[in-house]
């Protein structure tokens, strides 16, 4: 250990800056807003080649022959690979069911899918090269839709695939299917004064990520590969990889690049084992970069749904039943969907009380583009249901909307329709008379005094097309319910590995693990978390890769929560170390060492009475605590494939929302002009960062209410792949967006906190329709609304 010194004759100490509730700044923050911060797609190497994939122009076909002579006889070209060429019998990869081919063989079974590789010199001879595979298509039929897909004759997508239910699944199409069963439905309908129902649909939205899919492989000299990617899981992709490549894990060494967005999009494989592929076989550094066309082919997209829904309700508003179904298109291959659908049937009664249930959610193998994770999960479909679902029956019954759903609202100890209770606060009455109470914002913003009217503020924009001719407005309310973490008996776990040492006199914390900071600042918390743990100011986030244990997905809100779990653990036992140290060199001088609790604060050892005993630079000494843990929140459990029944989630977030928005109802333009929130947090732990995110996933929700829709042709092709004709709001579309955060802790989880990012873009979306609604009197059972739908042409 050393030679023994006494502690510094210091009687008070005082927390580090920049821990748990204040507002710090993100690392990356500044970096990104001036441009200089390096994305995946910055990344470079020397002597490194181009990756480009062939993709199919069909959305189902037969492979009859593949011919790669004239790609591979053009100059510059260093390889071109089919799924002949794949180097293991492992030939197919996927996050739950292993469907998805790495190469398509046989047939292709959506427009877009990967069918060769070629590495080049410069990526437009291998985008040439790629142009000259001569590929014989067979067209096959295709299954567009339900009727299609689970028709007696309908193509089989998957044919022979493993049931992984043993029967409950009735359809081959059919990917996964739960139904919930509760109470009884048929005396409870009886019970019903009033009894509305309603048929919604909602369309296929896409992530939108700023940063394309890109990577950068390079083949190691023991045979391996370094792969340096923008993903949202490391370990899951390493999974998925390394047995195709036929490597052991510990030979594909897995690196986070710079992440420009996700959003549940970068969840699945991409380009990962095309690019290392490429790069085994050149043995030559292999970069891939999609441009904007290929992204949207490149990753999978929220699922496109057709909902029906039942409700009744006594006369003084109390509901008694519910029924629905819901039915989600898969697309092509399985990705999330089996969990996609047990979000959509477990959350799909919204946040009421309903003690009568029938639901069943099922999600279909199609033609369509391939439909997996995304802000939401399944939630933000049914939410859209249930809460146009709820303004029908407020209208039934002549209450007011809000006042109505206050009336049904959970709360703490509510029992879920798979028969768990909620056990830490949902305050949804609050949460509604919280925005409801909100200032309105000023009718007509867009008039002047004695000037013509400001058209930015008018529905139509910059594009001048009113000036306030037609023009009504229109308030609306919704809340949603959405789930933290994974579900349904998943080890949903993560690591962390936290360093403690002196460098140039001053202690600092070094915290590395694998999560992936993808935009939501979880970089920023994690050294929030080490400086109120470890009381220290200097703190070093380690670069995210596969070299520390898994900390999962970086998705279903959990990263705070279990990433953030694992830090606090793991300095938690670092501080327990220190303190051991501490006592061992410096317990003979200071009763307090065996007798007072004892904190690490501003680089010291501390009472909790505020005496210091030691500095940490001292109690150290040169010693460096180094350890790497891992953290579980409480497990849950599988629904009953039957029933339902089960606690299969670990924690629920809510947040409510009300929409004013400004409407031409001749022209069918809409203008959102506020979208207040009131969301409960749990615990702020970075303030400035949880607005953000409720404003974010506010204005996500939004894109899908009035714009953002992947259009799929009958044909199952897709029609609008760029942003010219896939619309995300900009700064002229978003409102303002004023949020009050409540804090309700809950006792489980880590200082009460609960997952943020999701919840927002429930909500959102029915409140901007439900607005709409208001002021124009249609009934709008779809998004994204149209001006065709508010016109009727």
């Amino acid at each position: 250990m050393g030679a023994t010194r006494t502690p510094s004759n210091i009687t008070q100490g005082s927390k580090a800056k920049g821990g748990i509730g204040e507002s710090t700044l993100r690392p990356d923050g500044t970096l990104k807003v001036t441009g200089e911060f390096a994305y995946s797609s910055d990344m470079w190497h020397e002597d490194m080649l181009w990756g480009f994939t062939l993709r199919s122009p069909h959305a189902h076909a037969e492979i009859k022959s593949i011919d790669t002579s004239q790609a591979l006889a053009q100059a510059g070209v260093y390889a071109v690979l089919t799924y002949d060429d794949l180097p293991t019998d492992v030939k197919n990869y996927g996050l739950e069911i292993q469907d998805t081919p790495v190469l398509a063989h046989g047939r292709v079974r959506h427009h877009g899918e990967p069918v060769a590789l070629v590495a080049a010199d410069h990526p437009e001879t291998a985008r040439r090269a790629a142009a000259k595979i001569k590929v014989e298509y067979v067209p096959l039929p295709v299954v567009h839709d339900e009727a299609s897909a689970l028709a007696e004759d309908a193509p089989l997508l998957h044919p022979g695939r493993d049931d992984h239910h043993a029967g409950h699944v009735p359809h081959p199409n059919i990917v996964h299917r739960q139904p919930i069963h509760r109470g009884d439905v048929a005396a409870a309908r009886a019970r019903a004064d009033v009894i509305v129902s309603g048929e919604y649909e909602v369309g296929m939205q896409d992530q939108a990520f700023l940063g394309p899919e890109s990577g950068l492989a390079v083949p190691g000299e023991d045979g391996g590969v370094d792969l340096y990617i923008a993903t949202q899981w490391l370990h899951s992709d390493l999974r998925q990889i390394a047995p195709v490549l036929g490597l052991p894990p510990e030979k594909v060494r897995m690196t986070l690049s710079g992440v420009g967005g996700a959003f549940g999009g970068r969840e699945d494989l991409s380009m990962q084992i095309h690019a290392c592929l490429l790069a085994l076989r050149t043995n030559k550094p292999v970069k891939i970069v999609y441009n904007r066309f290929e992204s949207f082919f490149g990753h999978v997209h929220r699922h496109p749904a057709k909902l029906w829904y039942e409700h009744g309700a006594t006369r003084d508003g109390k509901l008694t039943h519910m029924k629905c179904r819901i039915v989600l298109d898969g697309g092509a291959y399985a990705s999330a969907s089996p969990a996609v659908v047990g979000n959509a049937s477990s959350l799909s009664v919204g946040p009421y009380v309903i003690d009568d249930v029938e639901i069943e959610a099922v999600a279909l193998y199609t033609n369509n583009p391939p439909c997996g994770a995304m802000r939401g999960f399944g939630a933000v479909q049914a939410c859209f249901a249930y809460e146009a679902q709820m303004d029908k029956l407020a209208a039934e019954l002549g209450l007011d909307p809000v006042e109505f759903r206050q009336l049904n609202a959970m709360s703490q100890g509510t029992v879920m329709p798979t028969g768990q209770v909620v056990d830490s606060p949902a305050p949804v009455a609050e949460l509604l008379r919280r925005v409801k109470a909100m200032p309105l914002p000023p009718e007509k913003q867009w008039e002047t005094a004695g000037e013509s009217a400001d058209v930015r503020a008018l529905p139509g924009g910059l594009s001048n097309t009113t000036h306030g001719e037609g023009v009504v407005r229109g308030i609306g309310y919704a809340v949603g319910i959405k789930n933290v973490g994974f579900s349904e008996g998943f080890d949903d776990y993560s690591t962390a590995r936290v360093r403690l040492e002196v460098i140039n006199g001053e202690p600092v914390a070094i915290v590395h693990t694998a999560m992936a900071e993808v935009g939501q600042g979880g970089v920023t918390v994690h050294a929030q978390i080490a400086r109120t743990e470890l009381g220290v100011t200097q703190v070093t986030i380690h670069p995210a890769d596969t070299q520390v244990g898994s900390a999962g997905s970086t998705s279903a809100s959990r990263q705070t929560y279990v990433t953030g779990g694992a830090v606090k653990h793991t300095c938690e036992a670092v501080r327990e170390k220190v303190l051991e140290l501490g006592r061992a060199r410096f317990g003979s001088y200071h009763p307090a060492w065996a007798t007072a609790e004892l904190l690490l604060e501003s680089g010291k050892v501390v009472t909790d009475g505020g005496e210091v005993l030691a500095d940490l630079v001292d109690v150290l000494e040169g010693e460096a605590i180094d350890l790497e843990l891992e953290w579980r929140h409480r497990p849950t459990e599988p629904f009953d494939l039957r029933t339902g029944q089960g606690n299969g989630h670990v924690q629920y977030s809510f947040a409510a929302h009300r929409a004013v928005v400004e409407v031409d109802t001749e022209l069918g333009l809409v203008k959102v002009v506020e979208l207040a929130c009131a969301q409960d947090v749990g615990k702020a732990l970075n303030p400035l960062s949880v607005v953000g995110q409720i404003q974010g996933g506010t204005t996500q929700g939004l894109g899908l209410a009035v714009m953002e829709e992947i259009v799929v042709s009958p044909e199952a092709k897709v029609r609008n792949p760029s942003f010219t004709d896939y619309l995300i709001p900009t700064i002229l579309d978003t409102p303002t967006i004023p949020v009050d955060v409540l804090e309700l802790a809950d006792e489980h989880a880590p200082y009460g906190l609960r997952g943020i990012g999701e919840a927002p873009t429930l909500s959102s979306t029915p409140a901007v329709v439900a607005a709409i609604r208001a002021a124009t009197g249609l009934a709008l059972k779809r998004v994204p609304v149209r001006p065709e739908h508010l016109t009727g042409t």
